[in-house]
């Protein structure tokens, strides 16, 4: 009776794989703790360059514009403006866990609703505060893995989410193309343009690599059909909730960079600011900066000079919207601050309770 149970749910999950739909998985029972592959010596390496570049071009923003064009913005972080960082910053968040959400459990993976957000307050505090602009992004997807007892899948689900949220953002930026200044239509489309080639390539090396292994199915071909099944379950059978999440994160994003720009006292319509904002959160996004800052800065420059609105003050709103989005980041810290104490709290009760016996184990929670 059992095998034949065994046996059919085998085919079930078989005649699904051949469908390219991904089956449900519940988190395995805890076997130990997971480790992840060491970090190769070239990406680490990699990694270092990137911080360098950002750093680089942060310290050039700083040396070429004078002083006012920072402590500006420190001085219009009024009460009112906090107030305004955190709420939409709580829209934010709470959108783009939504999308995580829907990515996760289209390919199998348990995620529940507070968990999902938490974990993006954490990893969104991470990103402002370390090189990069992506660590936080890499201890969610490792943290959701172990939570699920499948690390692999994780990691592929966040990589899926934030491939959602930057192609939304690059359709944003070609509709936005129309609006820019003459100077900055031609590195506006030069932007776009490296997004949809890194894209196709992507998509047509996959393709390649599909037909030249579906043969002999080596493990990396198994490996490749995997994600392209979880890509084709997470983003195009949930498409229009992905995009529409996206879309609502992005929102929050440029209404985020709009605070900022009236904070500071830029007098321009908002009609004339969004398209300045989507530019600066495309240079953002590129993982070349550090916690977000440095291209950001000499993008709102370059895009406010060409805007006729100034080059400092490009450089003063972008500064704003960084302290306002480190703002919007803090629940992430009290988030961090009640799982230590969670984890500390039962030791420490529990070393308590041994009174006498023996010595207690003191160790990190």
């Amino acid at each position: 009776m059992s095998s034949t149970g065994g046996s059919s749910a085998a085919h079930s999950r078989g005649r699904a794989a051949e469908r390219g739909q991904v089956p449900s998985r519940e988190p395995a029972p805890p076997r130990g703790p997971l480790r992840s592959r060491p970090q190769p010596r070239s990406g680490r390496t990699g990694a270092w360059l990137r911080a360098a570049a950002g750093t680089a071009v942060l310290f050039a923003v700083v040396w070429w514009f004078p002083a006012e064009a920072f402590t500006s913005a420190f001085a219009a972080l009024e009460p009112s403006v906090l107030a305004w960082a955190l709420g939409v910053g709580a829209v934010t968040t709470v959108a783009s866990a939504a999308r995580w959400v829907v990515v996760a459990r289209s390919v199998g993976l348990r995620l529940p609703w507070g968990r999902a957000v938490s974990d993006y307050y954490v990893a969104v505090l991470l990103n402002a505060v370390l090189p990069a602009g992506v660590l936080g992004d890499v201890h969610r997807a490792v943290g959701h893995g172990r939570y699920c007892g499948d690390l692999g899948r994780g990691v592929r689900a966040v990589v899926l989410e934030r491939v959602a949220g930057q192609m939304v953002l690059a359709g944003a930026t070609v509709l936005v193309l129309s609006t820019l200044p003459t100077a900055l239509l031609g590195p506006g489309m030069g932007a776009v343009a490296v997004s949809a080639g890194t894209v196709t390539a992507v998509l047509a090396v996959g393709a390649v690599g599909l037909r030249l292994g579906r043969k002999r199915r080596p493990r990396w071909w198994r490996a490749l059909r995997t994600s392209a099944h979880e890509a084709r379950a997470g983003l195009l059978e949930r498409g229009p909730s992905v995009v529409v999440f996206s879309v609502a994160a992005l929102a929050g994003h440029v209404l985020l960079f709009l605070v900022a720009s009236s904070a500071t006292g830029v007098e321009a319509r908002a009609s004339q600011v969004v398209p300045l904002a989507v530019l600066a959160l495309l240079a953002m996004s590129v993982p070349v900066n550090v916690g977000g800052w440095g291209p950001r800065e000499a993008a709102a420059a370059a895009a406010f000079g060409a805007a006729g609105l100034g080059a400092q003050a490009g450089v003063t709103v972008s500064v704003a919207y960084g302290l306002l989005a480190l703002v919007a980041a803090a629940p992430g810290a009290a988030v961090v601050g009640v799982r230590v104490l969670t984890a500390y709290l039962p030791r420490s009760a529990g070393r308590a309770g041994q009174g006498g016996q023996g010595r207690p184990n003191v160790g990190l929670p």
